[in-house]
């Protein structure tokens, strides 16, 4: 049996608590030369994607900018027309909410992209859950959940009636008979959601419509992705965990006319590398230290118990009360609705807590954790197959903990044992996103 090939992302997260801004390494989260110095060493060694998340509003705590969250969103699309200029062959997928934007203006950014970039564009399609981020834009508020998977898909599938206004023949620029253009671009939409009609501006791009990106995970969620989605961006890395959202998923696909392998499968992933296993998990530590400082610590408990916690010690047991219910004082921050019943988490955490001896900063060192890999770059290049061979992902997003520079290692070191392997590309092997990820 061939084996599979894996797909490889660079993630450029911002300041957040994957980052370690502190380190000597590491440079400035919002000037250019940061983002095109991950995207050239991610096209150096032939990744598919570069992927930009997105924020439309400073998180707070207790009323107050979450530190850790306070620069690091630029305007997508003005960033990654400014790194088409400077790459190549490398995607360029940028997060663009469907909640508080018009179809009309995200499809001719995103045509105007793939024109630009020559066939690189990628659309993460996502939906905002929050009426504090709402308030930034004009309708303001939130969709309920129903709803607001349901404006996304009705908000993608106008986005693709209006790139296919253009069918790609209508530029003629006939000089014996003076005509430039055939008939092109009309569209008229109509239901619940928008209502809109003309004509489209920007001629068919290079790759018809952008890859879709989606990253949800509930049931509608998968449901969308089974649906639209070029890729999924998911959380789910680990063999088991993967293996299972990976079956879900793909086996969703039949019933919409599709198969498996038009659906790319890819969780998001850190890494930490050293000469030797054990120098890795040294410094694997070292890194979760810096990444979840005692005052961080104490932010993520307030997540949870929805409570001032200023005053607890991140050094000592977790806090002996329960969880508040009622308004959140985190507003924006996503990973909140994973506490679907706080009060049964925080018995959770007591248990585990108890069981390891941890302490609240060790405690949270131990759940905030994504899936990573740690070991010598042979060492990882070899978990990293294991876990696309034995189908719980197609590839992975790679977040580094330095940026910009904290992808070199691993383009240097774990990409060629890759490609020793026969896993992963030598060099690319058509001009455009879809050609990289497999695609139609």
């Amino acid at each position: 049996m061939t084996a599979k090939q894996i797909h490889l992302a660079a993630h450029f997260p911002g300041v957040n608590n994957t980052t370690v801004w502190s380190d000597p390494e590491a440079g400035s989260h919002i000037e250019f030369s940061s983002f095109v110095k991950l995207a050239q060493t991610a096209e150096r060694a032939k990744f598919d994607f570069f992927f930009l998340a997105e924020g439309l509003r400073l998180r707070e705590q207790n009323g107050e900018i979450y530190d850790l969250d306070v620069v690091g969103r630029p305007d997508t699309f003005t960033v990654l027309s400014a790194l088409a200029a400077v790459t190549d062959r490398l995607g360029l997928a940028g997060t663009i909410n469907s909640t508080f934007n018009e179809p009309f203006e995200v499809a001719r950014q995103f045509a105007s992209l793939d024109h630009l970039s020559a066939g690189r564009a990628a659309w993460n399609v996502v939906t905002s859950w929050d009426a504090f981020t709402g308030e930034n834009f004009r309708r303001g508020g939130f969709l309920p959940q129903d709803q607001r998977y349901s404006r996304a898909e009705t908000f993608l599938r106008t986005a693709w009636e209006l790139f296919d206004s253009w069918r790609g023949g209508e530029l003629l620029a006939d000089k014996e008979s003076g005509r430039f253009l055939a008939d092109g671009g009309a569209f008229a939409h109509h239901d619940d959601h928008f209502d809109i009609s003309g004509r489209f501006p920007v001629p068919r791009s290079p790759q018809g419509r952008p890859v879709t990106i989606q990253a949800g995970d509930s049931e509608e969620g998968r449901e969308f992705a089974a649906a639209t989605a070029d890729a999924i961006f998911t959380r789910h890395g680990t063999l088991e965990a993967g293996q299972a959202f990976y079956s879900d998923v793909k086996g969703r696909l039949a019933k919409y006319g599709r198969s498996p392998h038009e659906l790319v499968i890819l969780p998001a992933a850190t890494f930490v590398l050293g000469d030797t296993d054990a120098e890795a998990h040294e410094l694997a530590h070292e890194v979760r230290l810096q990444q979840v400082s005692e005052q961080t610590a104490i932010k993520f408990l307030e997540q949870l118990w929805n409570t001032d916690l200023s005053d607890h010690d991140p050094n000592g047991p977790l806090p002996s009360f329960d969880p508040a219910v009622g308004d959140l004082i985190s507003k924006g921050r996503a990973s909140v609705r994973m506490h679907r019943d706080p009060i049964a988490t925080a018995n959770e955490w007591r248990q585990l807590a108890e069981a390891k001896h941890l302490t609240s900063r060790e405690l949270i060192i131990e759940v905030t954790g994504r899936q990573n890999f740690i070991g010598s770059p042979e060492t990882v290049a070899s978990a990293m197959n294991e876990l696309v061979q034995e189908n719980a992902s197609d590839g992975f997003i790679l977040v580094p903990h330095v940026t910009p520079g904290g992808l070199d290692r691993f383009a240097d070191e774990v990409v060629p044992r890759l490609q020793e392997r026969g896993v992963f590309r030598e060099d690319y092997s058509g001009p455009t996103l879809r050609h990289h990820l497999g695609l139609a």
